[in-house]
């Protein structure tokens, strides 16, 4: 078993650092929140004074950080420096992929493996240890993060270089935001023409149309039972969190030519969203926002 430390133990990183705890690894864990830090502690995990602290002596540092300033400064600020040499630095934070590769180079020119290991599967997938991993690094470097990733979710997909992992993710949550906008508008074209949710979904769940956006997230109450629209949008993924990711997804395009038109328009609509009152809902509560034109 390694010992671990584990830097951010919000939400996300929380559940997962009790998860290394409950496979038998030893970790050390630090957040800037103390409910935080005591909620890990009480999970298994030896809080740290420090992230610093929490990383000397550790094999492997794991992080999960709100954004890339965040991790630059935790990498370039002592977190690499604290740690034994060639120990194994995993990022599962969601970020740009220019913070996430100057991570990578940080970290690795002071003798260090890493891979950015962002995530999916949300708060659900944390607390029950089936996340899917994409992972970006040198491929041993990524070999040798499965078995910690192992403890925390079904799959693991190497991605390509440094860097991969976070363009798979914003890649694949840009797919995800355009296709909630395009459900709730169907949904909503569906309720002026007359037609019955429940009948829009039967139609479209087993026809061309389906996806899984709309199978595990249907924005409206009733044909799925465990989407957040039966329980007032309770987040299970935020609103104010697809937009984060949209709009990491519309920056790295502007950084490299690329055209993502529905990928912006997807943006602008949870932005307005969001700053409408809806960032703390579930991002499938966007459909309000189609409702309203």
């Amino acid at each position: 078993m390694a010992a671990i430390a584990f830097i951010g133990l919000g939400n996300m990183g929380g559940p997962m650092a009790a998860n290394l705890v409950g496979a038998g690894h030893a970790v050390a864990g630090f957040d800037l929140d103390p409910a935080a830090l005591d909620a890990a502690r009480a999970a298994g995990v030896t809080a740290a004074a420090s992230a610093a602290e929490a990383a000397a002596g550790a094999d492997v540092v794991v992080t999960m950080l709100p954004a890339g300033q965040h991790l630059v400064a935790a990498y370039e600020g002592g977190l690499v420096a604290a740690a034994p040499e060639g120990a194994l630095f995993i990022d599962s934070s969601t970020v740009d992929v220019a913070s996430s590769r100057r991570a990578h180079a940080f970290a690795a020119a002071r003798g260090m493996s890493t891979v950015d290991a962002p995530v999916s599967g949300g708060v659900a997938g944390a607390v029950a240890g089936t996340l899917t991993f994409m992972a970006g690094g040198a491929p041993e470097a990524v070999e040798r993060a499965r078995p910690i990733l192992a403890a925390l979710g079904r799959r693991v997909v190497a991605c390509g270089g440094p860097g991969a992992g976070q363009a798979a993710k914003l890649c694949n949550n840009m797919v995800l935001g355009i296709a909630m906008v395009g459900i709730s508008e169907a949904f909503v074209l569906a309720e002026k023409l007359g037609l019955d949710h429940q009948a829009l979904f039967d139609v479209v769940s087993t026809s061309s149309g389906q996806c899984w956006a709309l199978t595990n997230h249907c924005p409206v109450p009733g044909p799925v039972p465990a989407s957040a629209a039966n329980r007032a949008y309770a987040p299970g993924f935020a609103a104010a969190l697809m937009l984060k990711d949209l709009t990491l997804a519309r920056d790295a395009a502007d950084s490299v030519g690329a055209d993502t038109a529905l990928g912006r328009h997807a943006r602008d609509i949870f932005a307005a969203f969001a700053e409408g009152g809806g960032a703390a809902l579930d991002y499938s509560a966007v459909i309000e926002a189609v409702r309203r034109g």
